[in-house]
């Protein structure tokens, strides 16, 4: 998956940022598995403490704090923590069309964009494997290209079904399965 939620300009900095400014921590807390709370509930009040020492203060200590709440995040998704990445990296077209659709209550321009992205990709491959299916059975390597894209669309056309009924989310979080931001970077 493109990276997201732990950009500078991701979610969780976002929630990290609101709950700084409010003082009420449980804008950022929701992106945290319940098992990391208290740490980082400590995390914020030193974070908090450490901010009325000046502006660069504040800008080490929120730095601090949003890479640990990344940090908690992506624990809680079973995936490493690689570090804060830098705000303005592509998140590929579906992210803020799913994000978009979320603010608006309208998933329409989501759901056309990936039929139309699905129904392409399928397309694509089946024209494939039927234009290596007819290779003359005594050019044994055309008929393993024909093998090859066989298997490339039968086993993409089962993983695409399996990633849809499965719910297709990137770990365990909060005991649900969730599927917005940053998982085994496909």
């Amino acid at each position: 998956m493109p990276p997201h939620c732990d950009t500078r300009d991701g979610p969780v900095v976002r929630a990290a940022q609101k709950a700084l400014k409010t003082g009420n921590i449980n804008h950022v807390l929701i992106w945290i598995p319940r098992e990391s709370e208290k740490e980082l509930k400590m995390i914020f009040d030193r974070t908090q403490k450490a901010r009325k020492a000046g502006p660069y203060a504040q800008e080490v200590a929120d730095d601090w704090f949003f890479e640990n709440a990344i940090r908690l995040h992506r624990a809680g998704e079973g995936a490493p923590y690689t570090g804060m990445k830098p705000a303005g990296l592509s998140e590929g077209p579906v992210v803020p069309l799913a994000e978009k659709a979320i603010e608006t209550g309208d998933p329409g321009e989501t759901i056309a964009f990936i039929q139309k992205t699905v129904e392409e990709d399928l397309m694509r491959r089946f024209h494939h494997v039927m234009e290596k299916k007819k290779f003359d059975v005594n050019d044994v390597a055309s008929g393993r290209e024909y093998i090859e894209a066989f298997i490339g669309w039968v086993v993409h056309s089962h993983h695409l079904y399996m990633s849809i009924i499965e719910a297709g989310g990137h770990g365990k979080h909060h005991g649900e399965k969730r599927c917005a931001c940053s998982g085994g970077h496909d």
